[in-house]
């Protein structure tokens, strides 16, 4: 047992020396540093930041190099890094409306105060592969008579959209909540949970299954027909209350994007016609994320709403929040790869004790 296991750390030791020549690759190709994974390939970094809570973009870069690329890999590495860090304070609840807007559209008015900003978006670009990338050292030209890029508006010029239809009663408030939401990756998950819980699981969920999800509303499988109320992408303040000041300072800002959709509500025995809200919050710049978020949170609202629920995934509290984190999924999904010989000796067993008394029986079933 003991040259087994001594095998086993040799053959391990071998795996990570090939995983670290195949992470470098073509050595007459320059390695990819940690400053050009941040700045060109922001989206991706973004995801796992979103995902892996921990907005930092330096470490995301580094674990998309280390881990080759593999986005939820990257995450991992970074949930399990957050871990070792202290909890050093609590921050203040960011406030969206004083945001520095890079983008801003909505679905449902033309004319808002502040104006739509389309930003850096991918919308209106053809879906053609544009081979000017590939040119060493020459940066693609924008087009002949292209606008410059339009600045981010001021904050006090940004107020939610769904603030207009509020002033109206038009559609349901946000109920005030004084008392701090739980902590998702301090404490376990309890059903039901209540909606800042939810919010906090679909923040980290894999966006390629909340997608689906939303995806899964919009066809039919939940009774909700969404409108983007607005999408918006900026920088916040995040601020920290000092004891010993009496007051909080500001400690740094973050990019994040917010999605609130408006929904149809025919109204209930306690409540009257009006819309509701979907909400969606993810560090970055990750719309598709948002919008899918907002669309699901909406589809779980129903019983809160008092609505009947049409008994499809998205509207599953269990379903969703249970199966929406990519970590615990390839954890348990990979964990299958692992030795399991006992395990299938077992039933290999079983397997052959079954076999043994079938043939026993048709032999005879064919003497009588």
């Amino acid at each position: 047992m003991y040259v087994a296991v001594k095998g086993g750390e040799r053959a391990i030791d071998a795996a990570h020396a090939w995983l670290a020549d195949e992470r470098r690759g073509d050595r007459s190709i320059a390695a990819l540093t940690i400053p050009q994974i941040r700045e060109q390939l922001a989206l991706a970094v973004n995801r796992v930041m979103a995902e892996g809570s921990l907005y930092d973009p330096d470490l995301a870069a580094l674990a998309i190099k280390q881990a080759r690329g593999d986005l939820i890999e990257a995450i991992f590495l970074i949930r399990a890094y957050r871990t070792t860090l202290p909890r050093l304070a609590a921050s203040n609840p960011v406030e969206t409306a004083a945001m520095a807007v890079d983008r801003r559209v909505s679905a449902t008015f033309k004319d808002v105060p502040g104006g739509q900003i389309l930003g850096p978006t991918f919308d209106y670009t053809h879906r053609l592969l544009d081979f000017a990338l590939m040119a060493e050292g020459e940066e693609p030209q924008p087009a002949a008579g292209a606008a410059p890029a339009e600045p981010a508006a001021p904050a006090d010029r940004v107020p939610h959209v769904t603030g207009f239809l509020n002033r109206d009663g038009l559609i349901q408030p946000e109920p005030a909540c004084d008392t701090p939401p739980p902590d998702l990756t301090r404490e376990p998950m309890e059903l039901p949970a209540a909606r800042p819980l939810r919010l906090q699981a679909l923040a980290r969920g894999d966006e390629g299954f909340i997608l689906s999800l939303a995806y899964s509303t919009q066809r039919g499988y939940g009774r909700t027909h969404a409108f983007v109320g607005e999408l918006r992408i900026g920088t916040v303040a995040v601020e920290v209350d000092i004891p010993e000041l009496g007051f909080a300072v500001e400690i740094g800002e973050v990019e994040l994007t917010e999605c609130e959709t408006v929904n149809q509500f025919t109204g209930s025995k306690t409540e009257p016609p009006q819309f509701t809200r979907g909400y969606g919050l993810v560090f970055g710049q990750s719309e598709r994320k948002a919008i899918a978020m907002s669309l699901v949170d909406r589809a779980l609202r129903w019983r809160e709403l008092g609505e009947d629920s049409a008994g499809v995934p998205a509207q599953d509290e269990e379903f969703v929040l249970m199966h929406c984190d990519n970590i615990q999924a390839t954890g348990f999904l990979e964990h299958i790869k692992l030795p399991h010989y006992v395990d299938f000796q077992s039933e290999l067993e079983l397997i052959r004790k079954l076999r043994a008394a079938a043939a026993s029986d048709r032999q005879q079933e064919a003497a009588e």
